[in-house]
């Protein structure tokens, strides 16, 4: 799975995932046929190795184009109509087996190569649409230093369910993360509604419980024309305001954020509220609350696909505690330090996993 982190660097995927075959994937029809051409020429008693020959074209599919796949297959029969290889007796059957191969090979490169570039330009595409949808974070946003990683669970897809967002505004610094209903390809349209939402209230809403309201607006609107649409979404708001050394928060359905103070880490008390878009009756809209922050205090935002991560024996993820074992990782290496810590320990993350690390200067930086 792929992931990515505010430094703008996509995961690197693997060979069977779309990446260029490794460098000795290559060089193994070429390899192979000079092996066996040179083992021929020295010994008659090489000549068992001919068989070895007949892999060569389907091997060069794998790596080459059809051009290159033909030359290898041409390469092949000539090697076995040479009467110094000894190998230039070989059956009209067999000959005719090794020649229908390496056609055969050169139309499967032929195709191969066409949908790789069609995979690419899809892949571009993807990649696009992720960055306009969720544009790599800069190292800092007004006065609050930012990093972030996210990985989508569906496998292949480079969007998905969770969201976030860090905006400077005439109100300070406000950041989001979200979890839409679902997750994968069916989730994006509602993340894109929310981020749009999000990123034009934090410019004109007076406090954070308005963006809220206005986010939970939004989705009841989406919903609004959509029989048994169900369409919810979990959000924590963060604010930073000018001159301030505390930070607000609001909570909708979303887990707290962890306050990293010097090598302690807590979770930080918020008034829960419920996610946006449900719309329960005689339920009070989420409350703002106000958190002081240290001089060199971080905030760690985490969706439910790293707090809800479990290892085998079904425990989940201590995400406070392990925090603490990492409070010396620098701000920007943070988020991909805490996903290192879940692979090596074997958690199963099997949602979405999107960090978002906040480091507010001192308002007199």
């Amino acid at each position: 799975m792929r992931g990515w982190s505010s430094r703008g660097h996509l995961e690197d995927r693997g060979w069977l995932r779309g990446a260029p075959p490794p460098w000795w994937v290559r060089v193994l029809p070429v390899l192979l046929l000079a092996a066996v051409g040179s083992a021929t020429l020295v010994t008659p008693h090489a000549r068992d190795l001919g068989f070895l020959l007949g892999a060569i074209p389907p091997l060069a599919v794998l790596s080459y184009g059809p051009a290159a796949t033909g030359v290898l297959g041409v390469g092949v029969v000539v090697m076995l109509n040479v009467p110094a290889t000894h190998l230039n007796r070989p059956g009209d059957t067999d000959l005719l087996t090794i020649v229908f191969v390496a056609a055969l090979s050169v139309f499967v490169s032929y195709v191969r190569s066409h949908r790789d570039a069609q995979l690419n330009t899809e892949r571009a595409i993807g990649e696009a649409v992720q960055r306009a949808v969720l544009p790599p974070l800069p190292e800092r946003v007004g006065r609050v230093g930012c990093a972030a990683f996210y990985r989508p669970a569906q496998d292949g897809t480079l969007v998905g369910g969770d969201f976030f967002d860090v905006r400077h505004g005439p109100h300070g610094v406000r950041a989001v993360m979200g979890d839409v209903q679902g997750h994968g390809l069916s989730a994006v349209a509602t993340v894109v509604s929310l981020l749009g939402a999000f990123r034009e209230a934090a410019l004109d809403q007076p406090d954070l419980e308005s963006v809220a309201a206005r986010l939970d607006r939004r989705l009841a609107v989406d919903s609004a024309d959509v029989r048994h649409a169900e369409l919810f979404a979990t959000a924590l708001l963060v604010e930073f305001t000018p001159g301030s050394t505390a930070m607000r928060v609001v909570a909708c359905g979303h887990p707290a954020p962890v306050l990293l103070h010097g090598d302690q880490a807590r979770e930080v008390g918020v008034a829960p509220g419920p996610p946006l878009g449900i719309g329960l009756l005689g339920v009070d809209r989420p409350k703002e609350v106000t958190v002081p922050l240290g001089p060199d205090d971080r905030v760690f935002l985490a969706s439910d696909g790293v707090w809800e991560a479990r290892d085998a024996a079904g425990t989940f993820y201590p995400l406070p505690e392990r925090l603490a074992a990492l409070a010396h990782t620098p701000t920007a290496e943070l988020p991909a330090a805490v996903w290192a810590d879940l692979l090596r320990r074997h958690y199963a993350v099997r949602d979405d996993a999107t960090i978002l690390v906040l480091a507010p200067a001192p308002p007199d930086r």
